[in-house]
């Protein structure tokens, strides 16, 4: 039986799969309008992957819908206990105490402000990640569940087992195309493809990058690995590096394809980012890779369309050191404060052959200068 995009979507949030979930929402806006559930969802969904801007502007909806719900106000709170501003939060944990008496996570949080509630508390708890026992609660990950299910029950068969005899077990050769996150398999390269991996018929053709037989191979290689270790921006550049190559038409087609699953990555899960300085001395090779760049805003503006639109003064946070200037571009104001360092994640994009960040996510710290 079909399912609807909502129940979909707290699935995969249960699976702590927050990126996936917000890509099916944000898929549905049209449908869902002026859906409470749906506007909570999404914004707790926001709120658990790091960005904090969008997570207000969906319990902003949420709220002007239903202004009680227990969970809209927690995820509220929690944006401001990660503010360190605690005086805002205790006035939303009051009122989840004095709507719903029993719920255990505003009596923490409100115990929590009154004997730990200092600063540099709070920023340790946001920098380990413990603020999330505040959230709007998810639940235990299935995944988790059964994996110790899993544990336990090999552990008991082990222990059983080596009472009787000695096992010596001589694990598998684990090929480059497989994980445990899809199989590629249909994606390994053919005899016909391994034997010429190159374009044939170059005509008036023109290459960026001209390389061996032997790199092709390798690079793809080394697309279908990342892809499996979940470095998707380092699958990304591999990608980037055989689209703009002369490798075959068909392997083109394979690295295409699996681009399109690559994930939108969050604060905590994005890795390989790349630096200014090397999308400065080659664009081409970082387009839709994803960056995690800090800085100060200058020039920002909130269009007619509603979008926003800024520059990213990179690596400015203290004032002291200017590594470029990037525009960064999002489809609406993520509420950014301008006079307090701010750290970005977003996609390389090209636009008139110059590179910007389609904005993604935002993080600004409680303290001013810190980040």
């Amino acid at each position: 039986m079909s399912q609807d995009v909502l129940t979909v979507a707290w699935k995969y949030m249960c699976l702590r799969d927050f990126s996936t979930a917000i890509k099916l929402l944000e898929s549905k806006y049209e449908t869902y309008e002026n859906n409470f559930e749906y506007y909570l969802l999404l914004g707790t969904a926001c709120l658990y992957a790091g960005d904090t801007g969008s997570a207000i502007s969906n319990y902003q909806y949420a709220r002007q819908i239903k202004m009680t719900d227990s969970r809209l106000l927690l995820g509220q709170a929690a944006i401001y206990l990660k503010r360190g501003d605690t005086d805002r939060a205790l006035q939303y944990y009051m009122e989840i105490k004095e709507n719903d008496p029993q719920n255990t996570i505003a009596l923490d949080a409100i115990e929590f402000i009154r004997t730990r509630g200092d600063y540099d508390t709070i920023c340790r708890w946001v920098d380990t990640g413990r603020i999330k026992q505040f959230y709007p609660p998810l639940g235990k990950n299935p995944k988790r569940v059964i994996k110790n299910v899993i544990i336990i029950s090999v552990l008991s068969i082990a222990l059983i087992v080596a009472a009787v005899f000695t096992i010596r077990a001589i694990p598998p050769t684990k090929h480059y195309w497989e994980g445990d996150r899809m199989d590629l398999k249909a994606f390994v390269l053919n005899s016909t493809e391994s034997r010429k991996p190159q374009e044939q018929d170059l005509g008036n053709q023109s290459f960026r990058y001209l390389i061996s037989e032997k790199e092709i191979k390798n690079c793809y290689e080394s697309i279908l690995r990342y892809f499996q270790e979940r470095r998707d921006n380092a699958a990304q550049v591999e990608i980037n590096r055989i689209l703009n190559s002369n490798a075959s038409l068909s392997i083109k087609e394979k690295a295409q394809t699996i681009m399109s699953y690559l994930e939108i990555p969050t604060f905590d899960s994005i890795q390989d980012v790349p630096t200014y300085a090397q999308v400065e001395k080659d664009s081409n090779l970082y387009l839709d890779c994803w960056v995690m760049w800090s800085g100060k805003i200058s020039d920002a503006k909130v269009n007619e369309d509603g979008s926003y639109s800024c520059n990213l003064l990179i690596g400015y946070e203290t004032g002291e050191k200017l590594e470029g200037v990037v525009t960064v571009r999002f489809s609406r104001d993520p509420n950014i404060a301008t006079d307090v360092p701010v750290k970005i994640l977003g996609k390389l994009l090209l636009d008139n052959d110059k590179v910007y960040i389609k904005g993604r996510a935002v993080y600004q710290s409680v303290k001013n200068g810190m980040l």
